[in-house]
């Protein structure tokens, strides 16, 4: 694939396919997905063109957090299958030419590792200092005002040590003392130890959390309000309201980046992408973390995983990134298994999902960086309405019914239109059902359409590898209409103009003095009216032109 091609920096402009495992395919009847599962579906995912695929957590665990909870970070959870399961999957997905990106959920582990089990034992053990312990205040209350993301203080007590520990997720989520250096070289020594199996690369959960300040003083209040997003949005969580200066984003994190990169360096064609989760200041925290070709290779934010489908907010979002970072490499994603399915934000009404679910990857391939799809949006699927009793997500349950959680966007992937649970599992019951509307749009009814999003998706992502200036080349905004996006990419002496109209009513775009289109190329699924110095475009339409 183009991938090969590009050898070291082959994650530079790459297409990354995210799998949900527990929602992707079931092999054994139990209503869960596994890692045969993957293995049987890689094809499904080669077809779409992408890089690399990125699997969400399959490792040991109590599954308090969806797997986010980490008990043994060197095997798989029994539910997913085998590592020998695993080694296979490898295999399949390498000769199919994808790259196979794994989470690293390094900033805390579940209360049921070994290591925090022995942590907790007593004041005197050998790893009592590699999660973050406190004394109480005087008044018996936690040691500060730092709270939880799921809801509550940021401290639980424990009556063996008679102590508080930190934990920015659930209670069960204890987080890790990285001010250790004996934590610092565990968590390396399980990443080697994925690294020795052959994967291509990680995604690092909650990146900037791995440090806290080690005076523990309190953050302060928010004042305006920070511009936060996801699961931290100050309207549906109070953890929003605080500005959090000591909790995360320490700058001891910067030295601990630089040995995880110095290891993957030691290794052939690996690669990192980082979530930072940092309000307002997560573009900064971005470019700290990707500069200078010796930390993380790329990041990914909150800012485009939002409500907003504006020409301003993306171009404020992409000039913001640009501006900040002269250096560094960000990863691009509309959806993804924490946030509400775009095609639900972003369409009006329930007619128009489809053609915004073509427009928004046609947008989304033309960025400059490197883009992150989710399983299930190459359908077009909407966000599931769950009922209360069906949901498993502790943050939905916890905030219910101020916010739903995060289960709408984790429903199983619908495989085949006729069969029961849309041939994602023959158990009796699904971990969380399948909506009948996302079965109706399952993968094997989209094949057989010549409109389908399935079959937009495929040429949308051919048409991006055929184009180099996509990946990498240089991009400059064109000042345009309120509802027009416009910009250009420009690589090797070819420069494309790309227009793309996000309003519903008809445009007719006028372009600058000076910028002329010499010649059309046709975008797959859109057939705008052009001419020398306009395009004329209908609602959520786009355009591409060489210029």
């Amino acid at each position: 694939m183009e991938s090969e091609g590009r050898g070291a920096d082959w994650w530079r402009g790459a297409v990354i396919y995210q799998v949900y495992p527990r929602s992707f395919q079931d092999t054994d009847a139990n209503g869960l997905g596994d890692i045969k599962g993957i293995t049987r579906r890689l094809p499904h995912i080669a077809s779409l063109g992408v890089d690399a695929i990125w699997l969400a957590p399959f490792f040991t665990s109590p599954m308090a957090d969806m797997g986010y909870d980490v008990s043994d970070y060197c095997d798989v959870d029994p539910i997913f299958g085998t590592l020998a399961d695993f080694d296979e999957m490898l295999n399949a997905a390498h000769a199919l030419g994808l790259k196979v990106i794994i989470d690293q959920v390094i900033s805390h582990t579940s209360d049921k590792h070994p290591w925090f089990i022995e942590s907790r034992s007593s004041r005197t053990n050998p790893k009592a200092d590699w999660y973050v312990w406190a004394e109480p205040k005087p008044d018996g209350t936690a040691p500060n005002n730092w709270l939880s993301i799921f809801g509550g203080p940021g401290w639980e007590w424990d009556g063996v040590r008679r102590q508080y520990y930190q934990h920015n997720f659930l209670i069960s989520q204890p987080d890790l003392n990285f001010h250790n250096p004996d934590v610092q070289n565990a968590v390396l020594s399980a990443i080697k130890f994925w690294l020795e199996r052959g994967v291509d690369g990680f995604r690092l959960d909650t990146v900037n959390y791995y440090f806290c300040d080690k005076l523990l003083r309190d953050n302060p209040p928010v004042e305006p309000r920070d511009e936060a997003s996801g699961l931290d949005a100050p309207d549906t969580n109070p953890y929003g309201m605080q500005n959090h200066l000591y909790d995360k984003t320490q700058p001891e994190n910067l030295a601990f980046l630089k040995r995880l990169r110095a290891l993957l360096d030691t290794y052939e064609n690996r690669a990192t992408v980082g979530e930072v989760g940092d309000g307002a200041r997560s573009l900064q925290t971005l470019a700290a973390y990707t500069s200078g070709g010796d930390k993380l290779h790329m990041c990914y934010t909150f800012d485009l995983l939002g409500p907003e489908f504006t020409p301003a907010h993306f171009r404020r979002c992409v000039s913001s990134f640009q501006e900040s970072v002269t250096d560094g490499w960000v990863c691009w994603a509309f959806s993804n298994h924490d946030v509400n399915r775009h095609v639900s934000r972003f369409a009006e009404t329930e007619e128009e999902r489809p053609r915004v679910a073509k427009l928004a990857i046609s947008l989304l391939s033309t960025l400059r960086g490197s883009i992150c799809l989710y399983q299930g949006e190459e359908l077009g699927l909407p966000e599931a309405d769950l009922a209360f009793e069906d949901l498993r997500d502790p943050y939905g349950i916890r905030f219910w019914p101020a916010f739903k959680g995060r289960d709408g966007c984790r429903t199983p992937m619908p495989w085949e239109a006729g069969r029961v649970h849309a041939g994602f599992t023959t158990a009796e019951k699904s971990w969380l059902p399948v909506p009948y509307q996302h079965a109706a749009l399952a993968v094997d009814k989209q094949e057989a359409e010549p409109d389908s999003v399935l079959l937009h998706y495929r040429q949308t992502l051919a048409f991006r590898r055929q184009h180099p200036a996509l990946y990498d080349g240089d991009l400059t905004f064109v000042d345009t209409k309120e509802d027009v996006l416009a910009f250009t990419r420009e690589k090797r002496g070819e420069t494309l103009l790309f227009v793309f109209n996000l309003g519903r009513k008809p445009v007719d775009v006028h372009l600058p003095k000076g910028l002329t289109v010499k010649e059309v190329v046709p975008v797959p699924g859109f057939v705008p009216a052009t001419a020398v110095t306009s395009v004329k475009l209908d609602g959520l339409d786009a355009f591409c032109g060489r210029v």
